[in-house]
């Protein structure tokens, strides 16, 4: 699939509601260069100190969280509906135990700005580049949003600037 250049802004309804229907594909590269995505349903897309951001949440105990961290940069990718499938083959298993990617029918390549893995079947993707990250602090959180942690693993909150 070729790819053009977009306004961030451009899809913005169709992304939010993919990424509550389905689920978004966060993607980047293993330390040995594998391509691993995970599904996504939580995550924000604006302005940010006059910069185009994608703000991703990612749990410490997520191979995605290794993947990002070791290469600072991700890719959020908003698949079509008939891929609902392979949505879920990405946020049920771990790319730790396999190439999920292969298993989900979906073919990584390079991305053009930043060095993450865009997924060719997918016809939105944005290449982010990690700016600053932080964690969540459970005193901090509100005590509604605190039954999303009984495990007490909470997030990573990554802010990526949209490259492309």
């Amino acid at each position: 699939m070729e790819r053009t250049s977009m306004d961030y802004r451009a899809h913005y309804e169709a992304v939010m509601d993919a990424m509550t229907d389905r689920g978004l594909l966060l993607a980047a590269y293993d330390a040995a260069g594998r391509a691993n995505a995970m599904a996504i349903g939580w995550g924000a897309i604006g302005s940010i100190w006059d910069k185009p951001m994608w703000i991703v949440l990612v749990r410490p105990s997520r191979y995605t969280y290794d993947c990002i961290e070791q290469g600072g940069c991700f890719t959020v990718n908003v698949a079509p509906p008939s891929l609902s499938a392979a949505c879920e083959i990405c946020g049920t298993r771990s790319g730790r135990d396999g190439d999920k990617l292969a298993d989900a029918g979906l073919t990584p390549a390079r991305a053009g700005a930043v060095d993450a893995p865009v997924l060719a079947e997918c016809p939105i993707v944005y290449e982010c580049q990690v700016v600053t990250r932080t964690d969540l602090l459970p005193d901090a959180l509100a005590e509604e949003l605190k039954g999303n942690y009984p495990q007490g693993d909470y997030h990573r909150v990554y802010f990526g600037r949209i490259l492309a």
